[in-house]
């Protein structure tokens, strides 16, 4: 058969385009494909003039281009965020994705022959011999990749009924969207069958056979009974109607769902690699009634794409802590809320209403913003890289301004305000922690430090964390380091006083902890919460304030990683069975997962991973203002998360300890252990308090705390 293909190769190896539709109808194909282009051409400058409206400069984005197409494509092209946590949505999109770009590129070869090479340029056709069997081998071949890739998205959507696939804005566009995939597919190779069943009363037809899907279907016409005669009389209402349909979906593609095609590799390619960790500030000169997100034209042009990149997968719905634990928030829902809000808005479908309100007729409620957590997990998951977190903290900061925030959490912002930090303690009390300690915490106003430790607000007043606060001090003084505090002159990070919209105070906190921390001389900032690392790191550098790197910031855990060594430890001091969790501002948010892993191990413990690990993590539920929020929820996420600790790993009810490098967690695991029954299940410990028990000091520490 292979030898019978290439003596095929000759100028007979071809196939005829416009076979049986006549010049007029060419005539009439080429008018309506020119008017499915100006459709197009319309709706897509029609969707970009909608984001020149937008706030934000495009050069913010824009930075490196080349570099960022570069990456986009690599992204875009792999479909890594696809495969990420579902295999079979991964392949599923794969083969769509490649099919349906193969299937394009052949078209435009196609049309390069025959409008530009051989009717502009009078060249000889090239779509013959060799080339023409090649080019029918990959587009039989890629284009069933492409059919199977749509088979599996209308299996999963029909009959599995993918739970994250429906939902509130789930319409008869999804539909019309799958199934014109489908039809286009298949009608593709109907119309191939046709033609060479066609083809074969006048002409040898033997070397098509390597179109082997259209072969099959020739086949298949063929044992059922159809003549060649009868195939010639349908071709033509077979090859119309695949050629409108394929038209029609050409001029909707801006109108419709197809139009994230366009819009995700545009929103890959504008992506801020710190979106969510560093938040944007607000304008100097931002009156009240700027600040946050009030109206649709408050949203920058990154948001509108944002918005116009959204495929209702339900990615961010299914990994959401807020929405499995019943709170008011689905971040697909709130994106999707915001486009159809814009586009009834443009339309004369509503009238115009607040972004945000508490109750009332506004775009999205204020429970659903409190509810979000800050984990990223939704921008994580995300496959287009919509940045949720920015979008929803800027309608925080519009409520913070409009004085409708949880109560709560006015009081905690109070006081900060007031006194410095969320307990409301006096600040001369927030060394106290230290004073049982069988050594004295160096001062680092007072003395050259390498380590500039912050302490941070938990560690320092919550009587459950002051423990975790004395054991990584042990650590640090055992280990022969210079290290310092700041005593009083420590303010609350502000981390998650910026993510409730407390803008204005968290800039307050920015300059205190500014100044204080430059009057002192050291070379690095050690932080023992993830979320005074995090916004330390990535948003205080971005203030004048501050003369320091993201280069000079750690976390605890990496300086301990480095400095356990001096310790003097064996590697079996320990044999407890433990699973750890990654705490959100660590993993996700600054993508350290060994570092408190390499310590646990090194004690000698067993550790045994829960299902949902490292950048898979399911949050606390601290979060975001959540821990000082209350919510009505069930499960709470602390007590599902214990409950994958439990029955979940490979070690199931063995696993004796739950360990946490994050002081949020520490306090809202410890309250899921008491509201879920785990009490006599598991004990929640810092990587510092396994590590101090595993060198001996946890009797010295555990006196200091009595």
């Amino acid at each position: 058969m292979a030898k019978f293909v290439l003596a095929q190769a000759g100028s007979e190896a071809t196939r005829p385009t416009f076979w049986k539709i006549g010049h007029l109808g060419e005539a009439i194909f080429y008018y309506l494909a020119a008017v499915a282009i100006a459709i197009f051409a319309v709706g897509a400058y029609q969707r970009f003039a909608t984001y020149a409206q937008g706030t934000e400069s495009w050069f913010d984005r824009l930075d490196d281009l080349t570099g960022r197409i570069v990456s986009a494509t690599k992204i875009v092209f792999s479909n890594q965020k696809q495969f990420d946590r579902d295999l079979y949505g991964g392949l599923m999109h794969a083969f769509i994705f490649w099919g349906f770009l193969t299937l394009l590129i052949g078209t435009t070869i196609l049309m390069i022959d025959m409008d530009i090479w051989t009717k502009a340029l009078g060249q000889p056709s090239f779509f013959e011999g060799a080339f023409y069997l090649s080019y029918s081998l990959v587009m039989d071949a890629m284009g069933l990749l492409f059919v199977v890739g749509v088979g599996m998205a209308i299996y999963r959507r029909y009959w599995v009924r993918e739970g994250r696939l429906w939902g509130k804005h789930t319409s008869t566009e999804d539909d019309l969207f799958v199934w014109t995939l489908f039809l286009l597919g298949v009608g593709g190779y109907l119309t191939e069958g046709v033609r060479i069943l066609g083809t074969s009363a006048t002409r040898d037809v033997s070397f098509e056979t390597v179109s082997f899907v259209g072969w099959f279907v020739y086949d298949v016409l063929q044992v059922a009974g159809v003549t060649p005669a009868m195939a010639t009389a349908a071709y033509p209402v077979i090859w119309w109607s695949h050629a409108l349909l394929a038209l029609a979906f050409v001029a909707a593609i801006p109108y419709a769902k197809p139009f994230h095609m366009i819009s995700s590799f545009a929103n890959v390619v504008t992506r801020d690699e710190k979106a969510g960790k560093r938040l944007p500030g607000v304008p100097d000169d931002a009156s009240p009634e700027e600040i946050g997100h009030g109206s649709i034209e408050d949203f920058s042009w990154k948001e509108l794409l944002d918005h116009d990149a959204c495929t209702k997968c339900g990615r961010c719905s299914s990994v959401c802590p807020a929405k499995a634990s019943g709170r008011p928030l689905d971040p697909r829902d709130v994106i999707l809320d915001l486009k159809q809000y814009r586009e009834d808005l443009e339309a004369g479908r509503t009238e115009e209403k607040d972004i945000i309100a508490d109750g009332g007729a506004s775009v999205i409620n204020s429970e659903t913003m409190e509810s979000c957590m800050s984990c990223m997990a939704c921008m994580d998951a995300c496959p287009v890289e919509i940045e949720h977190v920015e979008q929803f903290t800027q309608m925080n900061r519009r409520l913070t301004e409009s004085g409708q925030m949880d109560k709560n959490v006015q009081d905690a912002m109070m006081n900060v305000f007031q006194n410095g930090n969320t307990f409301g303690e006096p600040q001369r009390k927030r060394p106290d922690w230290a004073d049982e300690l069988d050594f004295e915490i160096p001062d680092a106003r007072d003395e050259s430090v390498e380590y500039l430790w912050y302490v941070g607000d938990y560690p320092s007043f919550d009587e459950r964390n002051r423990k975790v606060a004395r054991s990584l001090a042990t650590i640090l003084e055992e280990s022969g380091v210079e290290y310092g505090i700041l005593y009083d002159d420590e303010q609350a990070d502000g981390n998650d006083v910026r993510r409730v919209g407390e803008e204005g105070l968290y800039e307050m906190l920015v300059e205190d902890n500014a100044e204080a921390i430059q009057n002192c001389d050291y070379d690095k900032i050690v932080c023992t919460d993830p979320h005074s690392y995090n916004t330390f790191k990535n948003e205080y550098p971005e203030f004048e304030e501050c003369d320091w790197t993201e280069d000079d910031v750690f976390h605890y855990t990496q300086v301990v990683e480095n400095l356990f060594r001096k310790l003097g430890l064996s590697g079996n001091e320990l044999d407890y069975t433990v699973t750890y969790h990654d705490p959100c501002h660590l993993g996700r948010y600054n993508d350290e997962y060994e570092a408190p892993r390499e310590i646990v191990k090194a004690t000698g413990c067993e550790l045994d991973e829960m299902p949902r690990n490292r950048d898979d993590s399911f949050c606390c539920g601290g979060g975001g203002g959540g821990l000082w929020m209350d919510f009505e929820e069930d499960p709470k996420p602390s007590e599902e998360r214990l409950r994958e600790a439990l029955n979940d790993t490979d070690a199931g009810g063995r696993v004796e300890k739950f360990v946490v490098a994050c002081p949020m967690c520490m306090t809202m695991y410890e309250d899921g252990r008491k509201t879920g029954g785990y009490e006599e299940d598991i004990d929640i410990v810092d990587v510092s308090e396994l590590l101090v028990e595993a060198i001996g000091r946890k009797e010295q520490v555990e006196v200091a705390a009595d």
